[in-house]
């Protein structure tokens, strides 16, 4: 049996390590490199990075947030490739299968696409006969209505789409995505557990691996969401506020008797 993942996300903006709540309110916490060499210390089997800024400026003034002489996105990965010693994704601003060559050949293992998938989704399909289907992570950002209907959200969760989120899933393993990685536009930040009607929504739509984000506030939600059925569990916050994280988040998943590698 595949043994289930534990893997933080970490959100840069304007070349700054954020963290985030609902998708909108973006809290600076420090500096991106820093960050990759502290988890090579830690347990944890992957490590995601999405670049959510909106514009090609990069304010790298703060003193706890410079990279020095860092410009850009794709040097910020690669300073980080440097120290990343487990698998790398990168995420955000990738629009063409160029720019998913130009950040795996500064290091990272997979690639995550968003919006542009739905924009195009030719974009899924080009990416995954090129690096193939292991190399592309689709992720899904996904907004729960009042009625409880889930629709896929683009634009960091500003544009709504009518896309239903489980047909939209399928669509992406039928054109060739390896992973689901799924959000939660109202869980993103406030540590209340994962959406887990969502995730079983999703996981039973696919046979791909689906990653679980939003809405860790607990070690024990990362079990909840592997119950529900994915294969990983990811969150961002926690890994920023909790002591030990690394070691407290598995012994959790131990505990309730799913199969990681400790």
């Amino acid at each position: 049996m595949l043994k289930k993942r534990l893997i933080p996300v970490l959100l840069l903006k304007n070349g700054l390590l954020v963290r985030s709540e609902i998708f909108k309110i973006h809290q600076i916490i420090g500096n991106p490199i820093h960050e990759a060499e502290r988890f090579n210390h830690w347990n944890v089997d992957e490590l995601i990075y999405l670049d959510i800024s909106q514009t090609d400026e990069y304010d790298l003034r703060r003193d706890d947030g410079k990279v020095k002489g860092l410009d850009g996105p794709l040097a910020i990965l690669e300073e980080v490739s440097k120290t990343c010693f487990m698998p790398l994704t990168w995420g955000g601003r990738i629009k063409t299968v160029d720019d998913m060559r130009a950040r795996i050949s500064r290091g990272a293992d997979k690639i995550t696409i968003n919006s542009e998938a739905v924009r195009h989704p030719e974009l899924i399909r080009d990416g995954a006969q090129v690096f193939g289907s292991q190399a592309i992570v689709l992720s899904i950002d996904i907004f729960r209505h009042e009625d409880s209907h889930t629709e896929v959200y683009v634009d960091g969760g500003k544009t709504p789409t009518g896309l239903n989120p489980s047909e939209w899933a399928k669509k992406g393993e039928e054109m060739g995505a390896g992973e689901i990685l799924i959000q939660s536009v109202q869980l993103d930040g406030v540590a209340t557990g994962y959406d887990l009607d969502l995730i079983r929504e999703i996981t039973s739509a696919v046979t791909i691996p689906v990653i679980a984000c939003s809405g860790v506030g607990r070690f024990e939600d990362y079990a909840a969401g592997i119950q529900a059925g994915a294969s990983a569990v990811a969150a961002a916050n926690i890994w920023h506020f909790k002591e030990l994280a690394d070691r407290l988040g598995k012994k959790a998943l131990v505990k309730a008797g799913v199969n990681v590698r400790v």
